[in-house]
């Protein structure tokens, strides 16, 4: 526990992380509130209705994402990059497949037997380079190979290495990941399905190492308290991924064997919620 005096506050912080070597907070004074920084803790899902989980535990997305990697590599499947997106034209099985494990967003067209998707830089190089069943072809009609799409992608993001990174290591744990910007994060983070539970994490990327905090989020105090109440008021958690290079700078995609990854999920304290007896004062 950690005790930060002002001249007219006292902020009361519980760290787990080391000397809170991953935040660089600047304490205005401005407002009291506490604070708990901890490892990812489990917490109970929000299904949409009472038959939503056994729908979840009858329909794995693992399940569903082999399926789809395995269409994608029968059909050839190629990507069109578009500056910082990837388009893809999906037919009837594909488009089943792509909705129900989350990858991209579906454009409105008026063709009927195909559909048009959206996938963001993470999700393309994720089924490009991690699942190996999308291929991604420039305007040219030239396939861009890891090297090359890994440099496009930087210079489209300068954090995409790292955003790629959070990225993965959340679809590796089977979460399903969805643009965060609604929230004022990077990603959120669903257990399963969006249709049948809600997020339980909203998720932010922060750098360190070759470009430290490169992001600019959680550097000041008016930030912190901004999301951690955001998240709050929309029943989320709050989960800070650290990305280190660990000094490989990420100069190709053969860099992601040397990075580390660092997990704290940051939540309000209460007090009546943590004592033993909440009817002592």
């Amino acid at each position: 526990m950690v005790v930060v005096k002002t001249p007219t506050v006292v902020f009361f912080i519980q760290l787990t992380l080391p000397a809170a070597a991953h935040f660089f907070f600047l304490l205005s004074g401005v407002a009291a509130v506490d604070f708990t920084v901890s490892p990812p803790a489990s917490m109970a899902p929000r299904w949409k209705g009472k038959a939503s989980e056994a729908k979840a535990l009858a329909d794995p997305i693992s399940n569903t994402l082999l399926h789809l990697q395995s269409s994608f590599i029968h059909s050839n499947a190629q990507g069109l990059l578009s500056g910082s997106i990837i388009l893809y034209l999906a037919d009837e099985e594909q488009t089943d497949l792509l909705n129900r494990t989350c990858f991209g967003r579906p454009i409105l067209t008026a063709e009927k037997d195909k559909q048009w998707f959206q996938f963001g830089m993470e999700e393309a190089f994720y089924l490009s380079y991690h699942l190996n069943c999308l291929k991604i072809v420039d305007g040219q009609d030239c396939e861009k190979n890891f090297q090359e799409l890994w440099r496009y992608m930087k210079t489209q993001k300068a954090t995409f290495p790292e955003f790629y990174i959070a990225y993965r290591h959340l679809r590796l744990k089977n979460w399903v990941v969805r643009p965060g910007s609604q929230y004022g994060v990077d990603f959120v983070a669903y257990r399963h399905h969006p249709s049948l539970v809600h997020s339980e994490f909203a998720v932010l990327v922060l750098c360190e190492g070759r470009d430290s905090n490169g992001n600019g989020r959680l550097r000041v105090w008016s930030d912190f308290l901004c999301t951690v109440r955001l998240c709050g008021s929309v029943a989320k958690t709050l989960l800070v991924l650290t990305v280190n290079d660990n000094g490989s700078g990420f100069v190709s995609p053969s860099c992601l064997d040397s990075y580390s990854i660092e997990e704290r999920t940051v939540t309000r304290w209460s007090p009546e919620q943590c004592r033993e007896n909440p009817a002592k004062v």
